[in-house]
């Protein structure tokens, strides 16, 4: 932005109070209003209905926007703005930068927020490999590393106590990190009360991935104009793979407490099948992700957030390899070396969920929470038809 224009977006912001906007917000609110004034894209996606609905962009706007971008791609492929033009629209990558600034903003704490970003696929592996070292020497200063076949008794190697209170601690703070992040972003968007429709909306919109589709249902674009449904596909794989893992944990839970029945469990239980099912799905889903992120075109997102992108690909995927490894092995002697590599790469997901790629989804979901409450609501630019 050249810098008179930056003065006068600053001089507006102080005299109307708003919170002045950085560098990469001010591209984005130059780029909403040449959209604005275009609107060729107004039915791709969510944003730019969102987007028709105000004149100028302030920080939460910016914010709210950035969030609700799936970026699919469509618009920059579509865009008679887009570079080579003197404009320079592209706003997936404008986009897709500000979307980033908001993970390490509204983190708590902000600090770890920060790390991540910038460091994300050295941090994850780096996070992933010490806690599962610290637990396989941990066993091997016991003696218990290499051991005779347990018939796949883990609490023979940590105790079920020990457990839930390593697990229970990071899932605590995971939890408690997301919410406080969300908690603050869906206050600064302002979004008004939820009625029943607008969230059965925003939940429809969110589970099937309504706006990958490129808003003609055929797909986005990734290496070039071509579009494809895989991401959505794998997106799908991905997200409904780690919810049946997490709901193999919860049943196995049941069992333990409710049923008094402790693992392990018959391969035909219900928590081990819906363990090996989520685990396909989460070596499907994060491998044919990283795939397609290789093979993404530059002008496609802001290439800065390919490591934060990637660590959170990387921990999913390791996750399901080792979880798998150690369900086809659970009868050798090498099970708690596996357990000790898988609950390492486990806890190293869960500690970095607050600040990577996972965060998005959380965002993401209240932004489309927001955008079914504001289309029910009055549009204060339209006129009057009466």
């Amino acid at each position: 932005m050249p810098p008179l224009e930056s003065l006068v977006h600053q001089a507006r912001d102080l005299a109307t109070g708003l919170a002045p906007l950085n560098a990469a917000e001010a591209e984005v609110s130059r780029q909403m209003q040449i959209c604005n004034a275009c609107r060729y894209c107004e039915g791709f996606c969510a944003v730019f209905p969102a987007m028709t609905r105000r004149l100028e962009f302030g920080q939460a706007d910016i914010h709210y926007l950035a969030n609700l971008c799936h970026n699919c791609g469509a618009c920059l492929h579509a865009c008679q703005y887009a570079p080579p033009h003197e404009f320079a629209v592209n706003v997936p990558r404008a986009i897709a930068v500000v979307r980033a600034d908001t993970y390490a903003a509204y983190a708590w704490p902000a600090a770890l927020g920060a790390l991540y970003r910038h460091n994300g696929l050295t941090l994850s592996l780096a996070t992933a490999a010490g806690l599962a070292m610290f637990l396989v020497l941990a066993l091997a200063r016991n003696g218990t590393l290499l051991h005779a076949p347990l018939a796949g008794n883990f609490y023979a190697v940590f105790p079920h106590n020990l457990m839930v209170q390593l697990f229970g601690a990071v899932f605590g703070f995971a939890v408690i990190a997301l919410a406080i992040g969300c908690i603050r972003f869906w206050r600064s968007i302002t979004p008004g009360a939820a009625s029943g429709l607008a969230v059965a909306e925003a939940a429809h919109d969110a589970l099937r991935l309504k706006y990958l589709g490129g808003g003609h249902g055929e797909g986005c674009n990734n290496e070039d104009d071509a579009f494809s449904l895989w991401r959505r596909r794998f997106h799908h794989f991905t997200f409904y793979g780690f919810m049946l893992c997490f709901a193999s944990t919860s049943v196995a839970t049941l069992y333990h407490y409710l049923l008094k029945l402790p693992a392990p469990y018959a391969l035909s239980s219900l928590p081990v099948l819906l363990g090996i099912a989520g685990g396909i799905g989460l070596l499907a889903g994060p491998a044919g992700l990283l795939w397609l992120n290789l093979r993404r075109h530059p002008d496609h997102g802001d290439r800065a957030q390919q490591p934060m992108d990637r660590g959170f690909i990387a921990l999913l995927f390791f996750t399901s390899l080792t979880g798998l490894a150690l369900m086809i092995w659970r009868d050798s002697g090498a099970m708690a070396l596996l357990l000790a590599i898988h609950l390492g790469v486990v806890m190293a997901l869960f500690a970095t969920l607050p600040y990577g790629k996972f965060a998005h989804g959380v965002y993401r979901c209240a932004a489309l929470l927001k955008f079914a409450i504001e289309k029910r609501q009055p549009n204060r630019l339209q006129m009057d038809s009466e």
